[in-house]
């Protein structure tokens, strides 16, 4: 099934009187909740809702444990989440410090099975 897309006039952040150029957004259908991924996936498997679950959210604990440790969780198949920053920049190496840094974000990056569902997508203008 095709993603259906908008689209959306935008100018350039910051300047109200540049040029605005028109972009393809998708559209989002709807949402899932935790809830209705750990039933989806107890219905494919052996497994308990509630033990699905249990093990999502111990997952959402951990994740954010390990990185605050300095890991990259690697998460098979599924892909990996790593802790990335933006600092400013020194002239010397002794002058850089904590304070130096100032923004920090968790990136993900897919795994091979995602990877590949994601480059087989199609999109359909919605309304067409």
């Amino acid at each position: 099934m095709a993603i259906k897309f908008n689209v959306r006039e935008i100018g350039k952040p910051g300047d109200a009187n540049g040029p605005k150029k028109f972009y393809a957004k998708p559209v989002h259908t709807g949402e899932i909740t935790l809830e209705e991924l750990s039933a989806d996936i107890s219905h494919a498997s052996s497994i308990t809702q509630a033990d699905v679950y249990a093990v999502l959210q111990s997952l959402i604990r951990e994740i954010p444990r390990n990185i605050s440790r300095g890991y990259i969780v690697r998460l098979g198949e599924m892909g990996s989440f790593r802790l990335s920053t933006k600092s400013l920049g020194s002239d010397l190496a002794d002058e850089v410090n904590s304070s130096n840094i100032t923004n920090a974000k968790l990136l993900f990056y897919a795994g091979r099975q995602i990877r590949n569902v994601m480059q087989t997508l199609t999109f359909k203008k919605n309304g067409t």
